[in-house]
């Protein structure tokens, strides 16, 4: 969970407002003569439940993904929220007392709060106000919020049975088994990178000197696993097998990186143990499976959040 001291001060000025929870419903209700913020699904979302979950997300973070760095990258998150809670609604998915309170005292206990929070309320709601400046109700509020966001993810993801073959198991094991270390020089754009490609396979020395003239431009991250290269320096698999091919001292040619272009010297390599995977390979075929879930599920999402058609009248702010 995110400490208070974490809180933007934008964000303390709303701690003096109380919203309550997310509501949907097809009837007439005083929520609906709420200011609406948007719509979802033709439904008017009412500036109360955008606040709920940008409180909620900034008390515990962004639970699946990335923290947002930019406003835009919030609103994102705050839309997609208020857009898989009224799936939920849809779906009549509800979190019962006896789970809100497990959570509850799982997050107590993870921040090592001393004190029983069902005997000694008084110490309960103290402990709530201090860490996230908020009433105890609006807190479990929230708790309930993020539990039924996780069962409906957790209830679309166990819907898909992804099927897993021979391959893609043992590539995966190779992803994790097989390590490589590199020396990039990095570019902006790829016609810089190949024509540093170029110059260096005429001259073996042209390294050198472009290091020594411009060593900001070169990095080496060690010798790392082939998935560290390929989920952190965004480096092509394709491109690393190529490498692991090629003998120490070897220069790759451009490739694609997390930021530009690089062009690659192969340092040191050390292979997978081949004979381990025999018994590692359903350890993978589930890691693959797991992995596919995960992908199916960021799919439904992005559809679910096409098909919300979602209309942003005004920020929130």
């Amino acid at each position: 969970m995110a400490r208070s001291n974490n809180i933007s001060v934008g964000f303390v000025i709303f701690l003096c407002l109380y919203f309550r929870p997310l509501a949907f419903s097809e009837e007439p209700t005083a929520e609906k003569e709420a200011p609406i913020v948007g719509q979802i699904f033709e439904s008017p979302v009412p500036v109360n439940n955008y606040y709920f979950v940008k409180r909620t997300l900034m008390v515990f973070g962004n639970k699946w993904g990335p923290q947002p760095k930019t406003q835009e990258e919030l609103e994102d998150v705050i839309w997609e929220q208020l857009v898989l809670s009224y799936e939920a609604f849809r779906r009549n998915s509800a979190v019962t007392k006896q789970e809100r309170d497990a959570e509850i005292a799982r997050v107590l206990q993870e921040e090592k709060a001393a004190f029983d929070w069902k005997k000694d309320k008084d110490a309960y709601t103290k402990w709530v106000k201090e860490k996230t400046g908020e009433e105890a109700e609006l807190f479990e509020n929230q708790i309930n919020h993020l539990l039924q966001l996780k069962k409906l993810r957790d209830e679309v993801m166990n819907s898909f049975t992804p099927a897993v073959s021979e391959e893609e198991s043992h590539e995966a094991f190779l992803d994790e088994q097989d390590s490589i270390e590199l020396e990039l020089a990095q570019f902006d754009t790829k016609e810089a990178a190949d024509e540093f490609h170029n110059k260096v396979l005429k001259d073996s020395k042209f390294w050198d000197e472009q290091k020594g003239k411009a060593p900001n431009n070169f990095r080496r991250p060690g010798l790392v696993t082939l998935i560290f290269l390929i989920d952190i320096w965004k480096i092509p698999r394709d491109d690393l097998y190529k490498m692991l091919k090629m003998g120490i001292g070897n220069i790759y040619q451009a490739a694609p990186i997390y930021k530009g272009y690089g062009v690659f010297k192969v340092l040191a390599k050390r292979l997978a143990d081949e004979a381990a995977y025999t018994k590692l390979k359903y350890s993978y075929h589930d890691k693959v499976a797991a992995m596919k879930k995960y992908e199916g599920l960021n799919e439904w999402i992005k559809k679910l959040k096409q098909d919300a058609n979602i209309k942003i009248y005004r920020k929130g702010g």
